[in-house]
């Protein structure tokens, strides 16, 4: 199998890590890959909307899942 790319990071981890440490959390070593992976996710999805709405311009309604 081939080993999966490795995305840029979209998300500060300090950031990210600092609310989860707020909300009384530990931060496991894969939790900051998984949530980039879903930020790239949510952001694809974004762009599919607004495409399918005619746009080339993602608004922020694009990132409401409803």
């Amino acid at each position: 199998m081939a080993a999966k790319k490795q995305q840029e990071p979209l998300v500060i981890a300090s950031k990210a890590k600092s609310v989860l440490k707020d909300a009384d959390c530990n931060v496991a070593g894969d939790a900051l890959n998984g949530l980039n992976a879903y930020v790239y996710w949510l952001l694809q999805q974004a762009a599919k909307r607004a495409k399918e709405n005619g746009r080339k311009t993602v608004r922020s309604h694009d990132f409401i899942l409803s």
